[in-house]
């Protein structure tokens, strides 16, 4: 019995550690650059680093759930939104790499616990429900990466991650704009559908 328990308690302590190691690539990226910073190995200052790696991991999350919504939305404005969003921040994400490499910065190569938890919270939802929940974190999301791009625009001094974000922010912007006008017809068709 006592075999079986402490069997039991290597495993449960083994698929923890893989599922931290597993769910926390947005941490491993943020320690590699750490090291890479202290030991003069990257081009960028500290800010830089943290902006390449919280952008990476909000484009992973756009892309993951961009293709949900291509898959469970019920209008067709939505699906065509998660379609899009999905293509162009790959397109985005592979620049991001390019210049991350560039610089040495280590990027997530997986979705971040918030993402993975976002993407669970849609997977959940059908229909109207997935497409209002789905659009207003697309309105909110573009909001808050619109913010940091500005903000980080203003204060970096590297000429390459300034011409990123400069060629970067007006798609945000577009992103913002589509979504905005796709949370309408959401929220709209979702209320019709109520009376």
């Amino acid at each position: 019995m006592k075999n079986i328990f402490l069997t039991y308690i290597v495993a449960a302590t083994f698929l923890v550690a893989c599922e931290t190691k597993q769910n926390d690539s947005v941490k491993e990226a943020e320690n590699l650059n750490q090291e890479k910073i202290a030991d003069s190995t990257t081009k960028v200052s500290k800010e830089d680093e943290e902006f390449a790696v919280k952008f990476g991991a909000g484009g992973r999350e756009e892309i993951a759930l961009g293709k949900l919504a291509e898959e469970k939305g019920e209008l067709k404005e939505v699906r065509e939104f998660g379609k899009h969003m999905a293509h162009q921040h790959k397109q985005i994400c592979e620049e991001l790499k390019e210049l991350a490499a560039k610089k040495n910065i280590s990027l997530p190569d997986s979705l971040s616990p918030e993402g993975k938890s976002a993407k669970e919270e849609l997977e959940k939802l059908h229909g109207r429900k997935f497409d209002v929940a789905y659009m207003n974190a697309m309105v909110e999301g573009h909001k808050k990466v619109l913010a940091s791009m500005e903000k980080e625009n203003a204060d970096t001094k590297d000429p390459d991650i300034k011409a990123f974000t400069e060629k970067t922010i007006p798609i945000i912007k577009e992103h913002l704009q589509m979504a905005e006008t796709t949370d309408s017809l959401a929220k709209a068709d979702d209320k019709k559908m109520m009376k």
